[in-house]
């Protein structure tokens, strides 16, 4: 019984220290295609996969699929976006099914595993902006963090969170 708990405990462990998306994604991406090389020139990768990562700006929901807008940032050990001060860029994610905006609401973090599908010309400001497009094999939204790095923490000399009321 205890062997079995022990394996159990190693299962869960170990699943908790995976990458973002699969193995068979990671194993077949392309890891030379960095943003700033598909940013250049988005055509010349078309079709091949890639692994990017980045805060969700905003998520349109169509008829055929769901596109969403992610400003790029660079991928920890785990594959998680690290938020910078220098974001590399916004890029589009095409995915072909229905996401709920409330759950892939702007702000929240995300790894795509795409292919890439070329460029699309979109408004930013008063001129239009030339975007590099994926099209996601598989994804993962990171869980919302409560107390983010960018974020003002404040902090109350009086509070004592030893002596604090009961709610």
């Amino acid at each position: 019984m205890r062997r079995v708990l022990v394996w159990l405990c190693l299962v869960v462990f170990l699943q908790g220290c995976s990458y973002a998306v699969s193995r068979a994604m990671t194993d077949r991406a392309d890891k030379n295609i960095t943003f700033v090389k598909l940013k250049a020139d988005p055509d010349l990768y078309r079709g091949k996969l890639v692994i990017f990562g980045g805060t969700i700006s905003r998520i349109t929901n169509m008829k055929r699929g769901t596109l969403i807008e992610i400003v790029q940032e660079p991928l920890d050990y785990w594959g998680k976006p690290i938020r910078t001060r220098r974001p590399g860029g916004l890029f589009l994610v095409f995915y072909s099914g229905y996401l709920d905006s409330m759950a892939y609401s702007p702000g929240r973090d995300i790894t795509i595993a795409g292919e890439v599908a070329g460029v699309k010309l979109n408004e930013l400001g008063d001129a239009e902006q030339p975007f590099p497009v994926l099209v996601s094999k598989e994804h993962k939204l990171w869980p919302k963090e409560r107390n983010r790095p960018d974020q003002t923490q404040w902090w109350d000399p009086l509070y004592d969170p030893f002596n604090a009321p009961k709610q």
